[in-house]
């Protein structure tokens, strides 16, 4: 699992080296052709890496319900996000990357609800949602770098 973990950090490396070096009108942009902007794809990871993980485990969500609403799948930006907003978004990939470390070390995860992703796998246990996790960061992590080509 330290492999699992640590292609998650190196995305998430990624992620934050966007947050920290675009400007808040490079990260709110949705370029034509476009439904969302960067910051919108680095908080959706966040938001659906805790979903699938503790979600589907039967435990609370360490993320607050309004960024659930605003982030999950099959959602868009609504608004431009703040500084105070990105800032979080920095230190949530860290943090809730080592606390999810941490659980998954401590065997906080005792039950799974299966769930089947849009690409038709269905994940049965929180190790294979962790695994999966790292699929999608990488998907949102494309789109990312296409979209820095447009602004």
């Amino acid at each position: 699992m330290d492999f699992t973990f640590d292609i998650t950090l190196k995305t998430r490396k990624i992620f934050y080296h966007f947050l920290d070096t675009l400007s808040l009108e490079q990260l709110n942009k949705i370029p034509e052709g476009f439904n969302n902007n960067v910051f919108w794809n680095i908080k959706h990871c966040v938001v659906v890496q805790q979903m699938i993980v503790y979600g589907l485990s039967n435990l609370p969500l360490p993320i607050d319900a309004e960024a659930v609403a605003g982030y999950k799948k099959g959602t868009k930006p609504e608004g431009d996000v703040s500084e105070a907003e990105v800032e979080a978004c920095k230190k949530q990939l860290f943090d809730l990357l080592k606390q999810t470390e941490t659980d998954f070390a401590n065997n906080t995860f005792k039950e799974y609800k299966e769930y089947t992703v849009t690409t038709k796998t269905t994940l049965t246990n929180v190790q294979e949602a962790l695994e999966f996790n790292n699929f999608h960061e990488g998907i949102h992590l494309g789109y990312v770098m296409a979209l820095m080509k447009c602004i």
